[in-house]
């Protein structure tokens, strides 16, 4: 009388590979966490160092160029060290965006408590950002809002924070701003709007470029309207509390 094979042992074998899946595709995540840390974390230190051959916005741009069909449009940037871009336009983007930038680690918490108690109660929803948040989303990210967009935002907040100085913060920031359609950093802008270097800009010329920075593609620096010209005169007044000193940034 032959005896039965006992299938057990094959039953057990496919059960324990379904359970295996969960810890390789944990493993998997874990490799790839840590590759994109790494990563960052090279790209992020190369750019203390070296100019950004582009940008995240720039990218997103050309996306958009390319879903509407317009083809290849350049994007018109020239890149200028700090010390030869005006000192009144960092003083102005301080005074217009982040008072704190000299002293925060990055994050504005109290802007964003603000925030968080503004849109609870119902009201509109103010902006937070600081200038280091605004270099990491420019830079590395895409115009958007999501919790992924956010998270990787202040992950490259805090890599920027730690790994460069406050004046590498704002010279990139001076250069990779978005100051019109296709146009980016300071002496483009400068070029086109006043038809001088940015090293030569005066106190009103850098505070309507301040002014228009919440919406670059729509405020025309060179054609203000009303509204824009009541943010120079507020921007102006806070550079003016302020005091040129305080864009001076030690290294």
């Amino acid at each position: 009388m032959s005896r039965l094979k006992n299938p057990t042992p094959r039953r057990s074998a496919a059960a324990n590979r379904r359970q295996g899946w969960p810890a390789r595709l944990w493993g998997f995540a874990w490799r790839l966490a840590l590759l994109f840390a790494a990563g960052s974390l090279l790209l992020v230190g190369a750019y203390r160092f070296v100019p950004p051959p582009v940008t995240g916005v720039m990218a997103y741009r050309h996306f958009e160029d390319w879903q509407a069909g317009r083809g290849f449009s350049p994007m018109v940037q020239v890149w200028r060290p700090y010390d030869a871009i005006a000192p009144s336009l960092p003083l102005a983007v301080v005074a217009s965006e982040d008072q704190l930038f000299p002293s925060h680690y990055g994050f504005d918490f109290g802007a964003l408590r603000s925030a968080v108690d503004a849109s609870l109660q119902g009201r509109r929803l103010r902006g937070a950002s600081t200038i280091s948040q605004q270099v990491a989303k420019n830079l590395f990210l895409w115009p958007g809002r999501s919790y992924l967009r956010k998270g990787l935002e202040a992950w490259f907040t805090v890599l920027i924070e730690a790994l460069w100085s406050k004046r590498r913060i704002m010279e990139v920031y001076l250069n990779i701003a978005e100051w019109g359609d296709h146009l980016f950093g300071a002496e483009a802008a400068s070029q086109r709007y006043f038809r001088k270097p940015a090293a030569r800009l005066g106190g009103a010329e850098s505070a309507l470029l301040a002014a228009s920075l919440p919406n670059p593609r729509r405020f025309r620096p060179d054609k203000p309207s009303g509204y824009l010209l009541m943010r120079q005169q507020w921007i102006a007044q806070q550079m003016q509390r302020l005091g040129a000193g305080y864009a001076s940034w030690d290294e």
